[in-house]
């Protein structure tokens, strides 16, 4: 369990989203959850959470300061920036927690980190089945970003810090991040010749996963957050139409469908294929998960405006 000098230990969320509150509704009063925030609009919502806000700002290092005496154990949620090949958020925030080891001395207990990347450092795999292990080919500046911030992570961890990254998939759930949207915007897919392999979580196991890797996850570890699905992209909005009573999407060539409005981000995972492997994820992890298949994670009662699951 998580230990510190203190009695009630500190996990510190930074990107405290809908991700970031599952998790903090999993850890509840066991454990005090702090989240960095740079919008005073989400102040009442995190505090409602039983999160303890922290006003900062990862774009502007001079509001960060607070952090050095916080860390401990620190779930790294928020994304890198939306332009460039780097992310200096990441390279900031483990600058300052180096310094903060540093500044510390002989610590009784190591800090814990858990990064939260994508599966899609990888770029496309020809829907070969990936391991950890295999190397990072990243085809897109959003990949390249993340690979960066990996980079930064792994750098704290020869430190001395903790670090453990996940490479997560496609997140989804039964209502925020359903498919039904755009199933009813009729946006097209592969043609099952063409189609492409994807990878999913649902957002409560995904909540989970942080959870164990923050207890459990070994140093200078990848784990793969995926769930026991392997299905083509087409397949998988075949089936949520059923599920959800929608009309299934039309397949289309691969020509035709970049002229059938979809996003460029969109386009750019419909070109890549790969199938995940989370051996590790049930072996050194402990997951069960709650949701193993889409069909489950998008078969669960929808819950209630401004109710967040935990899937315990």
């Amino acid at each position: 369990m998580l230990t510190g000098v203190l009695r009630k230990p500190r996990v510190l969320i930074v990107g405290c989203g809908d991700i970031g509150l599952r998790l903090a509704a999993l850890l509840g009063p066991r454990v005090r959850v702090v989240a960095l925030t740079s919008s005073e609009q989400r102040v009442p919502l995190l505090r409602s959470a039983g999160v303890v806000p922290l006003r900062g700002d990862l774009d502007q290092p001079d509001t960060l300061w607070r952090l050095r005496g916080l860390a401990r154990h620190v779930v790294m949620l928020a994304p890198p920036p939306a332009q460039g090949d780097t992310d200096p958020r990441s390279r900031r925030l483990a600058v300052l927690l180096r310094s903060a080891m540093i500044g510390a001395g002989r610590s009784p207990l190591p800090m814990r980190v858990v990064y939260a990347s994508t599966s899609g450092v990888y770029g496309d795999c020809g829907g070969a089945l990936v391991h950890e292990t295999r190397p990072v080919r990243p085809a897109t500046a959003r990949a390249r970003r993340r690979v960066h911030a990996e980079a930064q992570w792994r750098w704290l961890g020869r430190g001395g810090a903790r670090v453990s990254i996940l490479r997560i998939p496609g997140i989804y759930d039964a209502a925020q991040r359903s498919p039904r949207e755009r199933l009813r915007k009729g946006l097209p897919v592969l043609r099952r010749e063409d189609d492409v392999y994807t990878n999913h979580v649902h957002a409560d196991d995904l909540a989970r996963v942080v959870w164990a890797t923050l207890l459990r996850g070994a140093p200078q570890r990848v784990y793969h957050a995926s769930d026991d699905t392997r299905m083509l992209a087409g397949d998988y909005l075949e089936l949520a139409a059923r599920l959800l009573g929608e009309p299934p999407p039309p397949r289309l060539e691969r020509e035709a469908l970049e002229r059938g409005g979809l996003s460029p981000m969109a386009l750019s995972m419909l070109g890549e294929s790969r199938r995940l492997d989370n051996t590790r994820l049930h072996a050194e992890l402990g997951v069960r998960l709650r949701h193993p298949d889409v069909h489950s994670g998008l078969t669960q009662p929808v819950p209630s405006p401004g109710t967040v699951t935990t899937g315990r």
